[in-house]
């Protein structure tokens, strides 16, 4: 696989371990800040895009009355079908799309939505206009993207020490993708590239929970695409990696409940 192709290769595997570890470890605190500010704007209908697993879009559906109409897209069959099995409040429109070619008329939206997933777009300007087109004049885009892996720290400690086992390949992933894109000037420049006139930048911590050192360590070697660099590397290596990434957060956070900062920025454009 090429880089593209492993950081965006999410099977039903990946999707299964994504919404079992990382939704509870460091996405649900964002979905809901996510669909308060979505409430706040008061639309009739939003659009997510790359919706994952649904973690935003059950905050959505319980946060926003009845007649406002959610459609939640993903340009993964299998993170959408995970979505729709897990379920929501309410009732919700799920499809699979991709954010580059949007299959809905211009004017549509009051707000689009998306969680930690532009960093995965190809064209991310190419996006953001499509994104742009399907909202209504005076629209919101709200999304949000990581800080850097160093404010990350259950993040940075695994990729340090996955990294130990194959150092002259180390698997970089995490610090290349996710946490990859969370300059200000880059995010501005391409929001403003295609289209958008405002942008505000709101900086969020959290803090992370994990019952013991071994979830965030099965979370991030074994839910998130570096998995494939891992398998890649050693097909047989995912257990050894998630060993010694479990004994590496142990070192640094202690036995039992760990806690770790976790640290993104809420991007808000139209």
């Amino acid at each position: 696989m090429t880089k593209p192709e492993i950081d965006s290769s999410f099977t039903t595997d990946v999707a299964r371990f994504y919404e079992a570890t990382l939704v509870p470890l460091i996405f649900r605190p964002y979905a809901r800040d996510l669909a308060d500010r979505t409430k706040d704007l008061t639309p009739s209908a939003v659009l997510e895009v790359a919706c994952g697993t649904g973690v935003v879009t059950r905050a959505l559906a319980e946060s926003l009355p009845d007649d406002c109409d959610i459609v939640a897209t993903d340009l993964n069959d299998a993170m959408v079908a995970h979505g729709q099995h897990v379920g929501t409040a309410r009732s919700v429109t799920w499809r699979q799309a991709d954010v580059i070619d949007l299959p809905f008329p211009a004017d549509t939206f009051d707000v689009v939505v998306c969680q930690f997933s532009v960093m995965f777009f190809p064209d991310r300007v190419a996006a953001y206009r499509e994104i742009r087109r399907v909202l209504r004049p005076g629209g919101t885009f709200l999304f949000n993207v990581w800080n850097s892996i160093e404010q990350n720290e259950f993040a940075d400690v695994v990729t340090k020490a996955v990294g130990t086992l194959y150092p002259a390949d180390p698997p970089i992933f995490l610090a290349r993708t996710p946490h990859g894109h969370g300059a200000p000037e880059e995010i501005e420049s391409d929001l403003k590239a295609a289209g958008f006139v405002t942008c505000a930048l709101v900086q969020k911590e959290e803090i992370s929970v994990a019952d013991a050192p071994d979830v965030p360590a099965v979370a991030y070697c074994q839910g998130t695409p570096l998995r494939n660099e891992i398998l890649a590397r050693d097909p047989d290596g995912l257990e050894r990696a998630t060993r010694v990434a479990t004994e590496a957060l142990r070192s640094r956070f202690g036995e039992g409940e760990i806690k770790g900062r976790i640290s993104g920025v809420v991007v808000i454009a139209s």
